[in-house]
């Protein structure tokens, strides 16, 4: 797997992360040769954090979203010798040891394909509200999808470079991460999941439930009303 490792790079969106970002790209570093790190506008120490602990970073100069600092990772990425890029979070709710798994699954892969971390095998450590609001969204999003995606709020992921120009559209914050399973599913690739660990520690949640939902529920709106192109929808 030595060769996949230089073949692939990590992109981590961070915002306001200083605690945490710094552990997270050291452990990250061990694991693959490439790593960036996205400093959405934070105010705080996150981009000299991770510069410190052997990130390469890009600051916006103000805070776009996450969708937008993932995009502007991934557009990063796919000007590299990378085939693959894997996207995790930078306050520890995704264990960088874990990033073997989905090479494992990548190894595998006959053809381009998005992975995506499950951690519903390992609900207990899950919060209660946080299992029942993941379940029912993973199940509306599975339907518009055509596919069964178990986690669907997961960021913890893994895409072949050929998808990126793809996933370089779509909403600018939290819901850029649920429209780009949409997106992959209609142009006709296979999202397959891989087994994660459930970890909840000192996180304070960047989501805005209000407006977030609002923002979930125009989306499923608008992408029901969206026809499947011809050929292009995977069995369910």
């Amino acid at each position: 797997m030595t060769e996949l490792r230089s073949q692939t790079a990590a992109v981590i969106p961070a915002y306001q992360d200083e605690k945490h970002i710094g552990d997270i790209v050291r452990r990250t570093c061990e694991r693959l040769d490439h790593v960036l790190v996205i400093d959405d506008g934070s105010s705080d120490q996150t981009a000299q954090r991770a510069r410190e602990a052997g990130a390469e970073v890009i600051v916006h100069d103000q805070n776009r979203g996450k969708g937008e600092a993932i995009k502007t990772g991934l557009g990063q990425g796919i000007g590299r010798e990378v085939a693959w890029m894997i996207l995790l979070d930078s306050d520890g709710q995704h264990l960088p040891e874990e990033i073997d798994r989905f090479l494992s699954a990548a190894a595998s892969a006959t053809r381009p394909t998005f992975f995506i971390g499950n951690r519903m095998n390992d609900v207990a450590r899950m919060p209660f509200i946080r299992r029942v609001v993941n379940r029912c969204m993973s199940s509306q999003i599975s339907r518009v999808c055509g596919q069964r995606i178990p986690d669907t709020q997961c960021g913890f992921r893994m895409v072949h470079r050929q998808m990126v120009p793809e996933l370089l559209g779509g909403g600018h914050r939290f819901d850029y991460e649920t429209e780009v399973l949409i997106i992959a599913s209609r142009k006709g690739y296979r999202i397959e999941s891989v087994p994660i660990t459930t970890v909840y520690t000192d996180q304070v949640s960047k989501i805005h439930p209000l407006r977030d939902a609002i923002r979930f529920l125009k989306l499923m709106w608008r992408y029901r009303k969206l026809p499947h192109a011809a050929g292009s929808r995977p069995e369910y």
